[in-house]
């Protein structure tokens, strides 16, 4: 697909990603490399909400309307030619955790860093279903000779509940649920693959033998190398995949087994969330060239629980 017509909502920032579309046309968002969580206004003024260290990554708006965030724990950065690229895991990581911030006041806390006596590597993306709790991916950390081994959770915001549910995954990233909640998507960054399990209840996996033995479903992909990042569901039930190197937006229909490609000018085009009247605008993140963008939607987006109302 031809490049859509964009807007440049906001530029200069420190590597964009989680972006959250509220009600009064304000963007959240992370800056990875400022370490900050940070509201762009609709005029473009960027405020920052809370200073979170590390490594913010997803974020999303929980029942009790405060935003959870997954903290990577921090990268090396590397600047080349104007553009920021994350690297492996600093000197100075300070763990992976899922953090509460309370945009009223920007008060922090740590809910979750480990689960089961594990600790929490890299946690990238969150999506919460009706019921009130949350998936997220791990996405670990990368030292010169070694990655970490990783999954994804299911946790409740009160913090006192949290699973693996999915062991293990080759660096898990964007995660999202199916309009009915019956069915979970999981990206992978470094496989380029894009798995569906099928859900029976609130943080429960339906264990079908598919294509592996966990159960999961591989979907298509557009052709060539790509990388996959964050995603979003449209209202239409596709899966909208922020995909890294080829620079743009996979669109994976998962009834009719097709997939097409968006492209944007970034090669590291990580997130896209879908707001406006009637969240017809999709905002996608461009990280490498510090800008969060605009473009009309072909249709609404999936409306997200506890934020569209």
């Amino acid at each position: 697909m031809d490049e859509p017509a964009i807007t440049i909502v906001a530029e200069g920032l420190r590597f964009p990603e989680g972006p959250i579309a509220m009600d009064d046309g304000s963007v959240i968002l992370v800056e990875i490399a400022r370490g900050t969580l940070s509201r762009v206004l609709p005029n473009g003024t960027v405020e920052v909400v809370a200073d979170l260290g590390g490594g913010p990554n997803g974020a999303a708006i929980g029942p009790d309307g405060k935003c959870y965030v997954c903290n990577n724990g921090g990268f090396i950065w590397h600047e080349r030619n104007g553009r920021l690229y994350p690297g492996e895991q600093p000197p100075d990581y300070s763990g992976g955790r899922i953090e509460r911030v309370d945009l009223e006041t920007g008060a922090v806390e740590v809910i979750y860093d480990a689960c089961d006596g594990k600790p929490l590597r890299g946690p990238n993306d969150l999506v919460f279903d009706a019921d009130g709790g949350f998936w997220f991916t791990d996405h670990g950390k990368t030292a010169p000779r070694q990655r970490d081994r990783t999954g994804v959770f299911y946790a409740r915001c009160d913090g006192n509940h949290i699973e693996e549910k999915l062991f293990p995954l080759e660096g898990p990233n964007g995660i999202g649920l199916a309009p009915a909640e019956d069915a979970l998507y999981v990206a992978e960054t470094l496989t380029g693959r894009l798995w569906e399990w099928r859900l029976s209840g609130p943080g429960t996996i339906v264990q079908e033998r598919r294509d592996r033995p966990d159960g999961g479903r591989l979907l298509p992909a557009p052709p060539g190398y790509l990388l996959y990042d964050s995603l979003a569901v449209d209202g239409a039930g596709r899966i909208c995949v922020a995909t890294i190197v080829q620079g743009g937006i996979s669109i994976i229909d998962p009834v009719a087994g097709t997939a097409e490609h968006l492209s944007l000018p970034d090669p590291l085009t990580t997130n896209i969330c879908f707001g406006g009247p009637g969240l017809r605008t999709a905002f996608a993140t461009l990280s490498s060239t510090g800008q969060l963008v605009s473009f009309p939607w072909s249709g609404p987006g999936l409306p997200l629980n506890f934020l569209n109302k």
